[in-house]
């Protein structure tokens, strides 16, 4: 056991009791704990399968390539824009006691697929279409081109992703707008 998983885990929120049983869980998976990135992690053989998080509404097991899973449950969501990462949410105790032999049987295929050496193919950030809103912003700033290819790849992903979501042109052109002093702060979308 590890003591800054204990001390994560210890303090005294409204996950606690959550997070103590999903670890009782992973542990039973015969998986390494370790604490990395401020949170728990569980490792096989030194690679990353697993991380426990809380949020304000919820606490989460966290596959690091739950991409490459089957979901056969349909529990799993994409946080954000990651690409390779998959959440499954809970509220409750009881909801996990509930799914435990689901979330053993979605532990064990993540640990088949490092087994495997499977890896997430990676879209670049050129792989995703800029919208013609962003587009002519570009075009027309030069300033803001050039901050914007300064960004990292993931954080230009974001945004693209960001802008490109609304059907309504008007609506991708005010993110758009709202979004470029960020930009030319050299800041990603969530900040």
């Amino acid at each position: 056991m590890n003591p800054s998983v204990e001390q994560y885990i210890g303090s005294k929120d409204q996950w606690q009791q959550e997070l103590e049983c999903l670890r009782g869980i992973v542990l039973e998976c015969n998986l390494q704990e370790e604490f990395k990135w401020s949170i728990p992690v569980y490792t096989y053989r030194g690679k990353n399968i697993i991380g426990l998080g809380r949020f304000k509404n919820y606490c989460v097991l966290a596959f690091f390539k739950g991409a490459l899973l089957s979901d056969s449950e349909k529990l799993m969501v994409r946080p954000g824009s990651v690409q390779a990462a998959r959440f499954i949410r809970f509220a409750s105790v009881q909801e996990i006691v509930k799914k435990e032999s689901v979330i053993k049987a979605y532990i064990f295929e993540a640990i088949e697929v490092e087994k495997a050496g499977l890896k997430v193919p990676k879209k670049k950030s050129s792989d995703y279409p800029v919208p013609i809103e962003f587009q002519n912003k570009l075009d027309e700033m030069p300033a803001l081109k050039k901050a914007f290819n300064a960004l990292t790849p993931g954080r230009q992903r974001a945004y693209i992703v960001y802008f490109s979501a609304p059907k309504q042109a008007k609506t991708r052109s005010a993110r758009v707008e709202k979004c470029i002093k960020q930009i030319l702060s050299g800041k990603g979308l969530d900040y």
